[in-house]
């Protein structure tokens, strides 16, 4: 599988529904940067219930 943005192949991949993406190491990274600068973040781990860093 390759990386969704790029050509590098991909290091993680998620399927939901049935849909497949995947990202390289950059791109997973940044993607990760961006979702921890948002408000996502903060109600994903209250969803979760995680308390821990």
């Amino acid at each position: 599988m390759r990386c969704h943005y790029c050509d590098r192949s991909a290091d993680v991949s998620v399927d939901k529904s049935g849909v497949r993406v995947g990202l390289c190491e950059e791109h997973f990274q940044e993607r990760l940067d961006e979702l921890a600068d948002s408000e996502a973040l903060s109600r994903l781990r209250e969803q979760l219930d995680i308390d821990r860093a």
